[in-house]
C-alpha cells in the first residue's frame, strides 16, 4: 500500500432532492479526489478542480468495487455513490464483496458506509406512514437470485401480514416478474389490501398512486417506482391535503378477546 491515507467512503444520495442529500455524505464528497458510481448517479455530483469522476455502466458493481478499492491503496481518497442509502441494495455489499476477496493489505485500509435516505422511506413519508409497523423489504429483480427465492420470501412475507416494499419491480427486460408478483398478492392478500406506487420520488417527476390490490396492475410500477403493499391493518385517513396512508402502531393478539373501540393507546 502506497498512502496510509487514502480512504473509501461509501455514501448513499438519497432518493433525488439535493435537499435528503446528509451533511456527512457532502462532506465525504468535498474532500474526495475520486467518486465512483453508475452513471447516473455520478452525474449528480458537481464537477470541481481535483476530483475525478469514475462512471460505470449498472452491471459492473464489483469491477466498480475492485478499482475504488485499488485507488484508496493508493493514497487517493474515494467515494462509492449510491442512490438511497449504500446498503440497502446497492454498493456497500458489493465493496465488501471485493474486499473480502481481493489482496489482504486491502483490509488496512479505512472503509465507512455513510446512510442515506432510501427510496422506500422517501416514498413512506412521502405518504403518511405504511411502515409504521413490522415491515419488510424485497429486491424483486432476478438478477442475483432466482426466482423461486422471490416467490417464497412474497408468499411468506404476505402470510406473516408484513408491509412490504419492493424495489426493482418491474424492467423492460423483465416485465413478467411484477405480473408474478401481482398474482401471489392476490393469492395470499385480500381485495382491498392498500398498495402504494411511488414514482420519483423527490424528483419534479414524483407520482404517488394508492390502489387497492384488486385495481393494481402491472404497468402502474416500472424502475424507478417502489411499491409498498400495506399489512391487513394499513388503512386512509381521507383529508383536504390528500389521502394519509398509515399503518397502526397497535397490532391486536388474535387469540385474546379484543378491547372495544378506543379502548387502547
Amino acid at each position: 500500500m502506497k498512502d496510509a491515507h487514502g480512504w473509501v467512503k461509501i455514501a448513499g444520495l438519497g432518493p433525488g432532492d439535493d435537499l435528503l442529500v446528509t451533511p456527512e455524505v457532502r462532506a465525504a464528497l468535498s474532500e474526495a479526489t475520486d467518486v465512483v458510481g453508475y452513471i447516473p448517479y455520478v452525474a449528480r455530483i458537481s464537477e470541481r478542480p481535483g476530483l475525478t469522476l469514475h462512471a460505470s455502466d449498472n452491471r459492473v458493481e464489483i469491477d466498480r468495487s475492485r478499482h475504488a478499492l485499488k485507488m484508496a491503496a493508493e493514497g487517493r481518497r474515494v467515494v462509492v455513490v449510491s442512490s438511497g442509502d449504500p446498503g440497502v441494495f446497492a454498493m456497500a455489499s458489493a465493496v465488501f464483496e471485493a474486499l473480502e476477496n481481493g489482496p489482504l493489505e486491502w483490509r488496512d485500509l479505512q472503509i465507512d458506509v455513510l446512510p442515506g435516505i432510501t427510496a422506500m422511506l422517501a416514498a413512506s413519508a412521502r405518504a403518511g406512514a405504511p411502515l409504521g409497523h413490522d415491515f419488510c423489504a424485497i429486491n424483486l429483480s432476478d438478477n442475483l437470485k432466482p426466482w423461486s427465492l422471490i416467490e417464497k420470501r412474497l408468499r411468506l412475507a404476505a402470510q406473516g401480514d408484513f408491509a412490504m416494499g419492493f424495489y426493482n419491480p418491474r424492467s423492460k427486460s423483465r416485465p413478467e416478474g411484477f405480473v408474478k408478483t401481482l398474482e401471489i398478492l392476490q393469492q395470499e392478500c385480500e381485495p382491498d389490501r392498500l398498495i402504494l406506487f411511488a414514482r420519483g420520488v423527490s424528483t419534479p417527476q414524483e407520482e404517488l398512486r394508492i390502489v387497492a390490490l384488486s385495481d393494481a396492475h402491472p404497468d402502474m410500477a416500472d424502475m424507478r417506482t417502489v411499491v409498498i403493499v400495506g399489512s391487513s391493518r394499513t388503512r386512509i385517513i381521507s383529508c383536504d391535503r390528500g389521502p394519509i396512508l398509515y399503518t397502526p402502531r397497535f397490532t391486536p393478539d388474535p387469540a385474546e378477546p379484543q378491547p372495544a373501540a378506543g379502548d387502547h393507546p
